[in-house]
């Protein structure tokens, strides 16, 4: 019964995996708006080196997704967990 909470705790997790996917974004473009407004010529390597780095956040929110799937299918019905639920009283 335990691991069936883990599992459950786990895919809630895996949201706040994607909130700090989110928080990660909006700071690499903060980050590479503000060297953009500083050194103005530089801004094609700059917005380069911003894709390639949102493309690694993109990634990692993408891969926990994934594996958010992978653990709701290992999750029982919920017929069986009333099931389990009723044997461990008796």
């Amino acid at each position: 019964m335990i691991y069936f909470a883990g599992l459950a705790i786990a895919v809630a997790l895996v949201a706040v995996a994607a909130c700090g996917c989110g928080i990660g974004q909006g700071i690499t473009v903060h980050g590479a708006i503000t060297s953009m407004a500083r050194q103005p010529e530089m801004s094609g390597k700059i917005q380069l080196v911003m894709f390639i780095g949102l493309a690694f956040i993109e990634s990692l929110t993408i891969y926990s997704l994934m594996m958010s799937f992978i653990l709701m299918a290992k999750l029982p019905k919920t017929d069986v967990v009333l099931e389990l639920i009723q044997h461990a009283v008796k």
